[in-house]
């Protein structure tokens, strides 16, 4: 093998590790959002735990960002949250910082 079939090699290892490390990143944030949402409806723990899982879902029905915070405003608007969308997307940031910084942990 060629040193630059084995660069190619590595290059390719590490864009599939770090599309991984993203998918997990976003996985993680999503289920934290889950969480932040769930204590503002003041769900059981269990019911908190089957929304987070909810909006880690949420996250598959389009590209982007957009479709979990549309369910988060509205799930909290229907349960008497008083939330707009910069809130929602605030809460999104923060936990991205959170979720990050709990996986790069475990790595």
């Amino acid at each position: 093998m060629t040193t630059f079939d084995e660069r190619e090699q590595a290059f390719e290892a590490k864009f599939a590790r770090d599309e991984e490390m993203a998918f997990r990143i976003i996985a993680r944030r999503n289920r934290l959002l889950g969480v932040w949402a769930a204590e503002l409806m003041k769900l059981t723990p269990e019911e908190a735990d089957a929304y987070s899982k909810a909006v880690v879902h949420a996250e598959f029905e389009e590209a982007g960002d957009d479709d979990v915070v549309r369910k988060l405003v509205g799930d909290l608007t229907a349960a008497g949250i008083d939330v707009d969308e910069v809130t929602v997307r605030r809460a999104l940031d923060e936990q991205s910082v959170e979720a990050r910084r709990q996986l790069m942990g475990l790595e």
